[in-house]
């Protein structure tokens, strides 16, 4: 079995209720390879959707790069970075996001569902598909001989749900399970 938990839970709470676990952290706080993992890493040339020949260092920078705000229109510069750090385009900052542009050239915003279904997750998926196969293969072992436990800041595996972050590790676990 594969189940996600919140990267702040304390182990040993976790190893009480899974005491024959593997625990592994996925986030940008993890170490390598799993960090990989992390929407914040640099994993290197990813396909930016609906914009051929553009591509992005990291996950969460076709998130944040590709979001609209008022007043405040997509952020290429959020492309190139790779030190993990000054990737958020926060709400505080910009205000109450308008949605994402559908690729670098286009004028359509997409809603925040419509962008994780379009965006988001074909993105995703991609990484795990041309990125990380060796870790994916080391993951699916683990999980083969035992219980394996991901660790992440979000647990919202619900792609429905607008009112939390998705979880990127409930995005490795389909991914596992052949259903993603």
């Amino acid at each position: 079995m594969i189940y996600v938990q919140h990267k702040r839970r304390k182990i040993n709470n976790i190893k009480k209720d899974f005491p024959d676990a593997i625990i592994v952290d996925v986030t940008s706080k993890g170490t390598m390879p799993m960090v990989q993992f992390s929407p914040f890493y640099p994993i290197e040339n990813i396909p930016i959707p609906f914009s051929p020949d553009h591509f992005s260092e990291s996950m969460e920078g076709i998130w944040q790069g590709l979001k609209v705000f008022n007043g405040h229109g997509i952020d290429i510069s959020k492309f190139k970075i790779t030190s993990m750090k000054g990737l958020k385009r926060t709400v505080r900052k910009f205000g109450i996001p308008k949605g994402h542009q559908k690729g670098i050239e286009s004028n359509e915003l997409l809603d925040y569902i419509t962008a994780r279904k379009l965006i988001y997750l074909p993105a995703y998926k991609w990484i795990l598909d041309n990125k990380l196969t060796r870790e994916i293969a080391q993951l699916k072992a683990l999980a083969a001989k035992q219980t394996l436990i991901l660790l992440d800041y979000e647990t919202n595996g619900d792609v429905e749900n607008p009112n939390k972050p998705l979880s990127h590790a409930h995005l490795v676990k389909m991914r596992l399970e052949g259903t993603f």
